[in-house]
């Protein structure tokens, strides 16, 4: 499964060097006289009015403006948790968003260029079928994390932007949500969703699709590893994205 530990390494090369970035310029500014001071600088609530869907509960950000982070709230505040209408809807809009096509097909060219599990073979057969598998790996995975584990057990999937402190408490914050998350209550608990979500859609599919020759236990275990790892990578740039954004927004549209 060389490709899982390769797509971890590419988004955690990225993901490093953007919050380094942030982390640099992250140290206050001196103070300007009062009269150079501009009004209302901080427009990170409203700039996007659309990034909160108050209604659903839930957002229509994506991370680098592409990549669906639609269970993702930014200065949420008190927020009513999701149905299981609502955990299903939300995991199905981000599962199937037209990003997604590109996305696993870059991950299955990985695979198909390191040859992993040779047993999908090479040439536009072999293509297809890493493509197939990479689209159902990643599916499976947000619907037991996103959806069937917190309906059952009551835990909410949205994960809620720390936004305040510094660069290595936000990040340890960030990394505590993979093991730490909110429950439909407000409480906090163990979060099963995603260490046992995770574990049961890696042994789905890799006992159901995926060549024979790759259905055993350490397998299973590496994939579930890895999903784990790949989901903490991730869950770090949702925590800093908005300052990445908002770095972003300025540069494009650098104020006279």
């Amino acid at each position: 499964m060389k490709s899982f530990f390769t797509r971890s390494f590419l988004c955690f090369s990225i993901a490093n060097l953007l919050l380094l970035n942030v982390a640099a310029q992250q140290a206050p500014a001196p103070d300007a006289p009062a009269s150079q001071q501009p009004q209302s600088t901080d427009k990170s609530k409203s700039s996007d009015p659309k990034s909160t869907d108050k209604n659903q509960g839930t957002s229509n950000d994506r991370l680098f403006y592409a990549l669906p982070n639609f269970l993702t709230l930014e200065n949420a505040g008190q927020v009513p948790p999701l149905t299981v209408g609502q955990k299903f809807k939300v995991v199905t809009r981000g599962s199937f968003d037209y990003i997604q096509i590109p996305w696993y097909g870059f991950l299955a060219g990985i695979s198909q260029a390191e040859n992993s599990e040779p047993g999908y073979g090479q040439g536009a057969e072999g293509y297809g079928k890493r493509l197939g598998a990479a689209f159902a790996d990643g599916t499976i995975e947000n619907y037991m994390t996103g959806a069937v584990l917190p309906s059952l057990l009551h835990q909410d999937p949205r994960f809620f932007q720390e936004s305040e402190g510094g660069f290595m408490h936000r990040t340890e914050y960030a990394v505590s949500r993979i093991f730490v998350t909110r429950t439909d209550s407000g409480g906090e608990q163990f979060n099963y969703s995603e260490i046992v979500g995770s574990a049961f859609s890696a042994a789905i599919s890799t006992y159901s699709y995926h060549p024979k020759g790759d259905r055993n236990l350490p397998n299973t275990a590496s994939v579930w590893g890895t999903q784990v790892g790949y989901d903490t990578i991730t869950i770090v740039v949702k925590e800093f994205w908005p300052d990445i954004r908002r770095k972003l927004n300025k540069k494009r549209h650098p104020q006279s």
